[in-house]
């Protein structure tokens, strides 16, 4: 049993936005933020995938606990204990100086070991409420094998880079047998998942002031042709069939205006590229539910 990890909804939302509008110098650097932690989560999935046999794995768990909001990048189950992980994928050096930490050169973050702490307890409190009484373990893995910590504390809960292979052979190790038992506290726990942050930091933004047209798949440049039935980037010359391309904008409109109808006029607007409105009409009609006739109609999936 496994939950797979996918991009949060404020992540998607940035992306969409830095396609479509000048995003300020903080918001760069908290869209490259949100980049940067997804990537490493990434790739922790894939340096651990081979270990995790015999186990739960439950990613991107997102839960709430005493009107608390807490997120686990990780959850392993087995059968004697559970174990959490935060992936850092921070890069270059930092140092630590009591419970403070900070790059080499830059202001404090932070400190990973706190946030960690907190999401412990609250996960032994949640877990208490529910009479599940497996210990719980946490972890704070780094991944990127150009992070170094200068100062670091001695805490067994901290995974460096180069010790990665050797912490999760030894975990492999411990035999793990599941049962039914196991199964239930994994359904219980994706039950109380939430489907997203409460509230999170995003740019304001309205339609009006939104570039409009279909980003390149390739470079995120807005296409510059339909031709024929292919779209043509004059940035990169990357190319793409108008069909899918005009499927993902509407996904994209519904995601960045979800209180905003599913039209014809909308999505041609929305497009831009695409000159024909019938072209746009066709594609909603073989893709979606119309609702209603005539210039008020509007398209459900």
């Amino acid at each position: 049993m496994k939950k797979t990890r996918s991009e949060s909804k404020e992540l998607r939302v940035m992306k969409l936005l830095e396609a479509r509008m000048d995003l300020s110098e903080p918001d760069r650097s908290y869209l490259l933020s949100l980049k940067k932690g997804y990537e490493g989560e990434c790739k922790f999935d894939g340096l651990v995938a081979p270990f995790f046999g015999g186990r739960i794995v439950l990613n991107d768990l997102l839960l709430e606990h005493k009107n608390t909001v807490f997120q686990i990048d990780s959850l392993v189950l087995s059968s004697s204990m559970i174990d959490m992980f935060e992936v850092k994928n921070y890069e270059g050096d930092y140092y630590v100086d009591g419970e403070h930490w900070y790059p080499l050169h830059g202001n404090e973050i932070k400190n990973p070991l706190h946030q960690i702490q907190r999401s412990t307890l609250l996960l032994r409190d949640l877990l208490k409420g529910l009479g599940i009484k497996l210990p719980v373990e946490s972890h704070l893995v780094f991944v990127n094998p150009e992070f170094q910590l200068y100062k670091a504390p001695v805490d067994q809960s901290i995974v460096y880079p180069a010790q990665l292979n050797r912490f999760f052979s030894k975990m492999q190790k411990e035999r793990s047998f599941l049962k039914e038992y196991h199964y239930d506290i994994a359904k219980q726990l994706l039950a109380l998942q939430l489907a997203d942050v409460p509230s999170f930091r995003l740019p304001k933004y309205d339609y009006p002031q939104l570039k409009k047209g279909i980003p390149c798949l390739a470079c995120g440049q807005m296409y510059g042709e339909l031709a024929k039935t292919r779209l043509v980037c004059k940035n990169c010359g990357g190319c793409e069939d108008y069909e899918p391309a005009v499927l993902r904008a509407v996904e994209e409109f519904q995601l960045l205006f979800p209180e905003m109808k599913v039209t014809t006029n909308a999505i041609h607007e929305w497009c831009g590229v695409v000159k024909k409105r019938l072209t746009i009409r066709n594609v909603l009609a073989r893709n979606y539910n119309r609702v209603g006739h005539g210039r008020h109609s509007y398209y459900l999936s």
